[in-house]
């Protein structure tokens, strides 16, 4: 999932973090410690950074078909439950 929510989402709050570690975090912090979202989404954000972030920079087993689709989908269920949220931004 690439981060790319960053300004409508955290214009609402005043921040923009610069880097991604930083979307991640404000994103727990001021939505889902808060509950505008559930944790469920938080993990799978985490989730899909970390799979990044190995792929990128360490060298690891290729991921396979069936794992990419389930992050594929996490991150699809991910847009559709924040989109509503930056309609009313």
């Amino acid at each position: 999932m690439e981060i790319g929510v960053r300004p409508q989402f955290y214009q609402k709050i005043s921040k923009a973090p610069s880097k991604h570690t930083g979307v991640i975090s404000l994103f727990d912090t001021e939505f889902v410690i808060k509950g505008i979202f559930p944790k469920e989404l938080s993990k799978n954000f985490h989730k899909a950074f970390e799979l990044r972030q190995r792929s990128d920079y360490k060298v690891i087993k290729p991921v396979t078909s069936d794992r990419a689709e389930e992050i594929l989908r996490k991150a699809e269920h991910f847009l559709e439950s924040v989109k509503p949220y930056l309609q009313i931004c």
